[in-house]
């Protein structure tokens, strides 16, 4: 006896809609099952978790920071998951975006160069974060490479260079030897929005991250051609679509966007460059671009959804004692309850039974 999946005629549109709903639910009935079976409170665990972030103000404020480099990210990811390709490496580009643009902090610390810097810092930090994603793109195009390991190894490569200019060039020489970066400079760090405490106006480039993809997908050539380059390969090459100009294109503007988080990260958050800038923001925007459906409004509330979740996890480690790692686990079980739901709604289980 096995179990087949056999693709449905026609998947129901509520089905869609309401499958990451379900994952949800689903990951958090586990999630409890497991946190039960540790000794702990699954009510608890889920009043720590989701609602006591979701009560406090300084939470909030706290999940708003955390779901901005989230949804940047996500949104970039949607370009090359809409087209069926697939970028692991967002990491990557996250970490050398926030190099690039942490090169003119640097190089202009204490000259008094004034506001031109910040706007500055941005661009570079796309630039650097398109090319680092050009380069699966290219040796996907050039030498039919699969982009799965090229981007997820180049995660390696950039984490290191990270390592090395923290630890050698870039190292403040008055920090104690601590591998960090001198405190970036007023005119190169991103100011708060007035009253919102440490929340800064990288909030509103995720928004208009948002706003314009939703105009791009919807209403553009350009997403007209991801759509069918993603749902029809063979017909988006008999309508004269470019599938290499496809690939440079989306992994450019996926690894711009990481770059940009990147660099929103460390100018509005960390305010200097240090060995670990990312708790993983680049992975777990994957699981954000896929629960938001690869649509930019659900990638905000799903982007939102997944930064309650981490500062939940944070909250638990210090009033549950239940370990930081549990919320990462839980990201990922979030990942696999999504999938398998997407499976469920395009297929119908199918048992067949062996001849005797």
């Amino acid at each position: 006896m096995r179990i087949e999946l056999v693709p449905r005629v026609e998947p129901k549109a509520w089905a869609r809609a309401l499958a990451p709903v379900a994952a949800l639910i689903v990951s958090f009935a586990i999630a409890g099952l497991v946190i039960w079976g540790m000794g702990r409170s699954p009510v608890a665990a889920f009043d720590v978790y989701i609602l006591q972030p979701l009560t406090d103000p300084w939470s909030l404020r706290e999940i708003a920071m955390k779901a901005t480099p989230l949804v940047i990210i996500a949104i970039g990811l949607s370009y090359c998951f809409r087209a069926n390709l697939w970028n692991i490496g967002a990491e990557g580009q996250f970490i050398v975006g926030a190099i690039f643009g942490s090169w003119l902090a640097l190089a202009t610390y204490g000259t008094d160069a004034g506001i031109w810097v910040l706007p500055f810092m941005m661009i570079l930090a796309m630039i650097g974060g398109a090319l680092y994603g050009a380069i699966p793109a290219f040796l996907r195009v050039r030498f039919g490479v699969n982009e799965i390991l090229t981007s997820l190894f180049l995660v390696y490569v950039a984490q290191l260079l990270l390592d090395y200019l923290v630890r050698g060039p870039w190292r403040d020489p008055m920090g104690f030897n601590f591998p960090q970066s001198v405190v970036f400079d007023t005119a190169a760090t991103l100011p708060a929005i007035a009253g919102m405490g440490r929340v800064h106006i990288g909030v509103i480039f995720a928004l208009i991250a948002v706003i314009v993809t939703l105009i791009v997908l919807g209403r553009t050539l350009f997403g007209y051609r991801l759509r069918v380059s993603g749902d029809a390969p063979r017909a988006a090459r008999f309508a004269g679509f470019s599938q290499a100009r496809t690939i440079i294109t989306v992994f450019c503007i996926s690894g711009g966007l990481a770059g940009l988080a990147g660099i929103i990260e460390v100018s509005g958050v960390l305010r200097q460059v240090q060995p670990s800038i990312s708790p993983g923001y680049g992975f777990t925007a994957i699981i954000v671009a896929f629960l938001g459906r690869l649509n930019p409004i659900g990638i905000l509330v799903a982007g939102f959804i997944m930064a309650l979740i981490l500062i939940g996890g944070e909250n638990a480690q210090i009033m549950l004692r239940l370990p930081l790692d549990l919320a990462l686990a839980f990201q990922g079980l979030v990942l696999l309850c999504v999938l398998s739901a997407d499976a469920l709604v395009s297929n119908r289980l199918r048992i067949v039974r062996a001849r005797a």
